[in-house]
Formats: C-alpha cells, sequence, structure tokens
C-alpha cells in the first residue's frame, strides 16, 4: 500500500502521491545528489507511479539512467538539463490543455525544454517557436499568431541576454504569459540577471515572472493555467 512519505534510508522521504494531491509530481533535484541517491529515489518512485522525471542530472547519473532503465522509456531534453523515466505512459485522460512555448533564442532552448518537459508531463499539448528574438523581431509575427489560432492557453517566454521578449508578448496577446529568465549572456548583467530585471519591470501587465533558469517552476504553473482552462472548457461543453 502506497502511504503519502515513504521513508527512503536516511536520506530522503519520498512524497509519492505528491501529484494526487496538488496535480505536480515531485521531481528528482539531482544537482546537489549523488549519482546512487538519485538512482534509489527514482528507483522508488517508479515503483510506486511508473514515471519519474529528473532535473539537472549530471552525466553519471544520465549513463546510470540509461543502464538502470534500459527496459524503460527515457526521455532527455537538450543538453540533459531534464530526464524522464517511463514505466507506464503519460495519463492522458487528464484535461491538459494547451501550452505555447516560445525560445528567445536557440541558447534559451534547454530552460525552455525542461518547461515543455514539464508541461508535457502533467498531459498539456505543448506548441513550440525558436529563435524569435528582438535582434529580429519580424520573425514572431507569424508563429505567435499560430499559437493565438490554435488557440494556447498561456504561453511561456524563455530568454536571456537582454530579456525583452516576454513584454512584447505580453503586449501582443490576451492569454496569460510566464517570463522564463534564462542564464545566457556576459559582462553587465551576466547569467540571467539582465534578463530577469528586465522581465520583473515589464510595463505589460498580465506578465509573470520565474526565478532564473526555472524551467521546472515555469513548466508547472503554465501546466496549471492551461489544466484549469481545458477543465472549464469541458465543462461548459457539457452543459
Amino acid at each position: 500500500m502506497t502511504t503519502p512519505i515513504e521513508h527512503l534510508r536516511s536520506f530522503a522521504h519520498v512524497d509519492v502521491l505528491r501529484r494526487a494531491r496538488t496535480g505536480m509530481p515531485e521531481i528528482i533535484y539531482a544537482a546537489s545528489k549523488t549519482t546512487d541517491q538519485v538512482i534509489a529515489i527514482a528507483d522508488h518512485m517508479l515503483a510506486a507511479n511508473g514515471r519519474v522525471l529528473i532535473s539537472r542530472p549530471t552525466a553519471d547519473m544520465v549513463e546510470r539512467c540509461l543502464t538502470t532503465y534500459a527496459d524503460m522509456t527515457i526521455t532527455r531534453s537538450t543538453a540533459d538539463r531534464m530526464l524522464t523515466v517511463a514505466r507506464v505512459p503519460i495519463d492522458h485522460t487528464q484535461l491538459g490543455g494547451v501550452v505555447g512555448i516560445i525560445a528567445a533564442g536557440t541558447s534559451d532552448l534547454p530552460v525552455a525544454d525542461e518547461a515543455a518537459m514539464v508541461c508535457t508531463e502533467l498531459g498539456c499539448q505543448v506548441e513550440r517557436v525558436t529563435d524569435v528574438g528582438v535582434a529580429g523581431l519580424h520573425r514572431l509575427f507569424a508563429p505567435l499568431t499560430r499559437l493565438l489560432e490554435i488557440p494556447v492557453d498561456v504561453i511561456i517566454v524563455a530568454a536571456g541576454m537582454d530579456g525583452a521578449l516576454p513584454s512584447v508578448v505580453t503586449g501582443l496577446v490576451d492569454v496569460p504569459v510566464i517570463g522564463l529568465p534564462a542564464a545566457v549572456g556576459y559582462g553587465h548583467g551576466a547569467a540571467g540577471e539582465a534578463a530577469l530585471g528586465t522581465m520583473l519591470q515589464s510595463c505589460a501587465p498580465g506578465i509573470a515572472v520565474v526565478n532564473i533558469d526555472n524551467g521546472v517552476g515555469a513548466g508547472a504553473m503554465a501546466a496549471r493555467i492551461a489544466t484549469k482552462a481545458a477543465q472549464a472548457r469541458a465543462r461548459g461543453t457539457h452543459k
């Protein structure tokens, strides 16, 4: 029988029922853990839920997962920023909604992919747009129009350097926008600091901002918004 919190040796209390409680599964943050700890926690979560997400694994962790879970489905994001190991398929009976994800530049793809994997795991349809930053703003309009015609329920905009694109998008759309600053850039305001500052100072109402490189947080918030929008549509359809 699965209990809400399962004790794992001396280093983890695994919250295996978090998704049932909050809609968001526990994600293993691997960056400050050992490979053995990550594998032990992943084993426990796979036994309980059949799926596990691992954020920021090291190269050694990725290789161990590929070996240990060779008989399961493994999905890797750009630069292996996130890993999904699955013994069972995603439950698509949930109404996940539609999330648009825009990466201002190719350098922003790792965090954008991290957000996309979270949204997909939560049953959302993800629509992607890449390399439409403000240095060539004319590239934005056709794909943004496509997103609105789908229509998407929420848009994540990942941007480093000046971080200006989320404000631009917010001024053009009628859906919530989540700004995702990426640790891209150099010199003054490097490592995402300038991007975060720009997004927080946006004069376009309707934008919310997560921390630098927080693709997990952006994906989780977008998925919640999209899921609630989809549920509302379903209720309206069945009246």
